[in-house]
């Protein structure tokens, strides 16, 4: 099964959807997950937010969410996002299939992994690379555009950043910013699933093309007028999505106990 972390607008694109509630040791996950198929897939969805975009990043319950799409047998899960753009030259719309990302979050229950037995799970290179080349073959059939790797930094939220922190973050050569992308992806590795993530650019960070400070209803807007190209990337990137090979992703925990 494929799993698929976004908006409560893709629900429609999967049939004989049903509901599925899931407890986990962690909690209830954000909303219940909805089960159907798309292209001959079976895919588990679950909007992050919750239902209604009720839950603000810093308070997605990520573990959670994470552990219900294992327990119902998801092995590989795309995680789009929204985010602001670093450089000047990302255009509001864009897409960017990240291939590294900076936490600056904060007090997020990161980890499964709290002892008794000491664990560390290599973040090296944090996205499946299998997932990254089918969407970024899906988009260039599409002919959507999207940028083959970048650096996301996640900040905690629900704040945007001050003109100082793009700034830094700019000149430290980071390509977006967002508040979602950590700690899904960690987590999905720390239980050996493939994750890969999507971000669209729905703004400019403060000062990074002129003086424009960010605001919701800007990024609102943009996302709106572009999450048909996101449906449009999803749709036919999934049915292309195959069974999980034996890659860092599957083996994640060779080596990881001490």
């Amino acid at each position: 099964m494929i799993g698929v972390f976004g908006g409560s607008g893709f629900y429609e694109f999967l049939a004989g959807a049903e509901e599925v509630e899931v407890d986990t040791p962690y909690g209830k996950p954000s909303a219940p997950l909805v089960v159907g198929e798309l292209g001959g897939k079976r895919v588990a969805f679950l909007p992050r937010h919750g239902r209604g975009h009720e839950l603000p990043a810093h308070r997605v319950p990520y573990r959670a969410n994470v552990w219900a799409m294992r327990e119902l047998g998801v092995r590989r899960i795309i995680g789009p996002n929204t985010s602001g753009a670093l450089r000047a030259d990302l255009r509001l719309g864009e897409f960017v299939v990240c291939d590294q990302f900076v936490d600056r979050t904060h007090s997020r229950a990161d980890t499964f992994y709290d002892g008794p037995k000491t664990t560390h799970v290599s973040a090296a290179d944090p996205y499946c690379p299998e997932l990254r080349r089918i969407l970024l073959d899906s988009a260039a059939e599409l002919g959507i555009a999207a940028r083959d790797g970048g650096t996301i930094v996640v900040i905690q939220g629900p704040r945007f950043s001050t003109r100082a922190e793009s700034r830094w973050f700019a000149s430290m050569g980071w390509d977006v910013v967002n508040m979602t992308a950590y700690p899904e992806a960690q987590l999905a590795r720390e239980l050996e699933l493939c994750y890969a993530t999507v971000s669209m650019v729905t703004d400019h960070d403060a000062g990074v093309a002129g003086d424009e400070a960010v605001d919701a209803a800007r990024v609102m807007r943009v996302f709106a007028e572009n999450i048909e190209r996101l449906r449009d990337l999803l749709l036919h990137a999934i049915p292309r999505i195959g069974e999980q090979p034996q890659d860092l992703c599957a083996t994640a925990l060779r080596g990881a106990r001490l």
